[in-house]
């Protein structure tokens, strides 16, 4: 995504981050040109935990026990940066983010932009997992 702003808030849908194969790799990349990136899911906190550890996902912020809507109000008081982009995956989640006053971008246009390959999330490999003795 070239001209991104460092004055941007970037908040994947956790259903987003699974059609991305490296959702590592799209959050450093995100990392470049974004203050804040973070996951926002109506699953329970422990399932975006673990797909974020599994994936080595680094959050500034996650949606917690609440809903969707609720947590990007929350995070857009909290993260007062010029603009918030929500990436989803519906017509849902594009009518979420604007109620919730949130730029939308579908997974494919932001795929396409950022040239982030779209597939199910790879694996860690053994040998990945093995390298990193501060991880818990």
């Amino acid at each position: 995504m070239d001209g991104g702003s460092s004055e941007m808030t970037l908040a994947f849908d956790l259903a987003a981050l699974k059609q991305l194969s490296r959702p590592d790799a799209v959050f450093n990349d995100a990392r470049q040109w974004s203050e804040y990136v973070g996951v926002i899911s109506d699953k329970p906190t422990y399932v975006v935990t673990n797909f974020t550890r599994k994936h080595r996902i680094r959050q500034d912020f996650f949606s917690g026990p609440r809903g969707r809507e609720e947590s990007l109000d929350n995070v857009k008081e909290q993260f007062g940066t010029e603009r918030h982009v929500y990436v989803g995956t519906s017509d849902e989640d594009e009518a979420l983010a604007e109620a919730a006053g949130w730029e939308y971008l579908s997974v494919e246009a932001a795929a396409e932009a950022a040239d982030w390959e779209l597939g199910d999330p790879e694996p860690e490999t053994q040998a990945e997992e093995e390298s990193r003795d501060d991880w818990p």
